[in-house]
């Protein structure tokens, strides 16, 4: 009785064998699957050659918002292989000076990448000797064409310094640095008026930032010669749109 089961056994081990494999090869991916890049992965260069005039910077800034508005992200140059490009020099095309805030990180709302920018953040964009230093390392060592000074809506530093001044009433340790920088504002904000002085302030405080800085002793030659663009705007916390106060290059 064993040795007439034994060959039906065998047929039947085998057939079963047979339906496992096949079952088992097509839930398995092919080694072209497995390797082949994902269409939607960014990509680990710019989708063009850095810009290197300020009109050209400008747009590429520009377009990035709109991309972000939009939702229509490329999120150029984030990936390894950029990092590496990178890793020994840098040529950033603009340099932008904006808030501290958590929601206006400028790499973000530019759609840029490692190495597209150099950053400066400060409270209400505040300057003083390092930071404007940092401002003009750009342009005066690597020929950055193309500096931003972006403030933003409801901006929490300027409302504190706003209130500061207006009730003269001292911020404590060096929070008090930021009400002087940005006293300037206060005081245009105050002569100007209008329903929402916090707001003007802020947007005072972009135009006199950019303006010192396109008309300072070192930028202003490059400005002159047009090598440089210092562009005062303005972001959106509620749209996400980043609004030209003043010096877009033509």
């Amino acid at each position: 009785m064993d040795t007439a089961e034994s060959p039906n056994r065998r047929v039947l081990l085998a057939g079963a064998l047979a339906s496992a494999t096949v079952a088992l090869a097509g839930c398995t991916p092919t080694t072209s699957a497995l390797t082949a890049p994902s269409s939607t992965a960014p990509s680990s260069t710019s989708p063009m050659p850095a810009p290197t005039t300020p009109a050209a910077a400008f747009a590429r800034l520009m377009e990035g918002n709109k991309r972000w508005v939009s939702g229509d992200l490329q999120h150029p140059d984030r990936d390894p292989d950029r990092r590496e490009l990178v890793a020994q020099q840098q040529e950033p095309y603009g340099s932008v000076l904006s808030c501290i805030d958590s929601r206006v990180p400028p790499e973000l709302l530019f759609d840029t990448g490692l190495g597209d920018l150099y950053v400066m953040r400060t409270g209400g964009e505040a300057i003083g000797p390092v930071v404007t230093g940092s401002v003009e390392y750009g342009p005066m060592t690597s020929g950055t064409p193309l500096i931003v000074v972006l403030g933003h809506q409801r901006c929490g530093a300027v409302k504190a310094a706003y209130e500061s001044l207006r009730d003269g009433k001292p911020l404590p340790g060096n929070l008090q640095a930021i009400v002087k920088a940005l006293e300037p504002a206060y005081r245009q904000a105050v002569r100007e008026g209008g329903g929402d002085p916090v707001e003007t302030m802020a947007r005072a405080q972009v135009t006199l930032t950019a303006t010192d800085l396109r008309t300072n002793n070192d930028l202003s030659p490059l400005v002159k010669k047009g090598d440089l663009a210092v562009v005062g705007a303005y972001y959106s916390l509620d749209t996400g749109k980043v609004e030209v106060l003043s010096g877009a290059p033509s």
